[in-house]
């Protein structure tokens, strides 16, 4: 079996690396973690929605390009690889996929021609604080499409003119469309290690809100859905930094002298090298079954964007961390990128659950196949 990309979608990463090289470079990066005020770089994110990646994954009958999920893990990958300091992870993996999972026709065709051609900025909101998320920690309720609750952290939250909430439902759980400009909703600004990707606290005091889809009680099963697909797509995002990461310590290894040679000759740089490629390679690997999965729907999905999370979590922090030390004394200042992506690495590390639940997960869909 051939788990690799075919000719078309590598033409995609190409033309989207060099897109991504010309329109998001590190100053684009850097305007956003030197100015307090910015949530992220509009100038890239217009581009990005003109490009009309944001409806890659999303049927041309609803405003999309149709293209697939496979398509969408090669831009994932890409805006990975140069840490694009915009919300389309958000809008594109989890919102897109919440509504294509779980909404109606109605609302389909309502709210996903808006995230395609960008006129909305879609988030997920579940989280309520510290903690593994369930069923029985979800506080949010929603009764007579009213919505009162608090999340956080929430992803590109300050950013987002929409949310997909969780909330109690009678004795279940519901996802629920928000406008985030609408009567009784808050939001606050998080600081978090990575502000370039920006989190907000947002509170909901009877906000108006819109049920997705018609049966009741089964938000939880919704949401691990949309947490399978979307952790394959995170994983892809991981896996652009970690590789990026992997060419900056080699480049750097390559052209830094010390005592007459380049620092790559040294047995330790190589070993270093040599061990953020293998576990890359084993992300990758990871990752590409977790794209097949995800493109076919296949039952194996669960257990797959488990160990493609897992594998690639590990794999950007590992060559994040490795980046840094391969650069040595130049690798901890402010004015070399290597921090940019440690940044990003830790934060990607803990968003959508964090690898210690991603393991869980895993051990739990391998119980569950080995006991069918």
């Amino acid at each position: 079996m051939n788990f690799d990309f075919s000719d078309d979608q590598k033409f995609l990463r190409d033309e989207a690396r060099k897109f991504l090289e010309a329109q998001c470079t590190s100053a684009h990066v850097r305007a956003v973690l030197d100015d307090d005020a910015m949530s992220h770089n509009d100038e890239v994110w217009q581009k990005i929605v003109e490009m009309g990646w944001l409806g890659a994954a999303i049927p041309e009958e609803f405003g999309g390009l149709g293209l697939g999920m496979l398509e969408l893990c090669v831009i994932a990958e890409e805006l990975g690889r140069v840490l694009a300091p915009v919300p389309f992870g958000s809008s594109a993996f989890f919102f897109a996929e919440a509504i294509k999972l779980a909404g109606s026709d109605e609302q389909k065709a309502e709210w996903l021609p808006k995230v395609a051609d960008g006129s909305i900025v879609g988030c997920l909101a579940t989280t309520e604080g510290p903690g593994a998320l369930s069923a029985s920690s979800v506080q949010t309720s929603a009764k007579d499409g009213k919505l009162s609750g608090t999340k956080l952290p929430v992803t590109d939250g300050d950013v987002a003119t929409h949310a997909a909430v969780l909330a109690k439902e009678g004795s279940g759980t519901g996802l629920y469309i928000v406008a985030l400009d609408g009567d009784g909703v808050s939001r606050k600004s998080l600081k978090t290690i990575e502000p370039t990707r920006s989190h907000a606290e947002i509170k909901f005091d009877g906000a108006s809100a819109t049920r997705l889809g018609h049966d009741t009680g089964n938000g939880m099963t919704v949401l691990d859905n949309v947490m399978n697909r979307g952790a394959v797509l995170l994983a892809f995002e991981q896996l652009g930094g970690a590789s990026r990461c992997l060419e900056m310590a080699t480049e750097y290894a390559k052209e830094r002298h010390a005592f007459g040679r380049p620092i790559g000759g040294n047995q330790a740089i190589k070993h270093k090298l040599a061990d953020i490629y293998v576990k890359n390679e084993v992300a990758r690997s990871n990752a590409y079954y977790g794209a097949w999965a995800l493109s076919t729907d296949a039952a194996e999905l669960p257990e797959a964007a488990a160990a493609a999370r897992v594998a690639a979590s590990e794999a950007f922090w590992f060559a994040s961390k490795e980046n840094i030390q391969t650069h040595g004394g130049m690798g901890f200042t402010w004015e070399v990128d290597c921090h940019l992506y440690y940044r990003r690495a830790k934060l990607l590390a803990v968003q959508a659950g964090s690898p210690a639940v991603w393991k869980e997960k895993l051990v739990s869909a391998l119980e569950t196949k080995n006991a069918a």
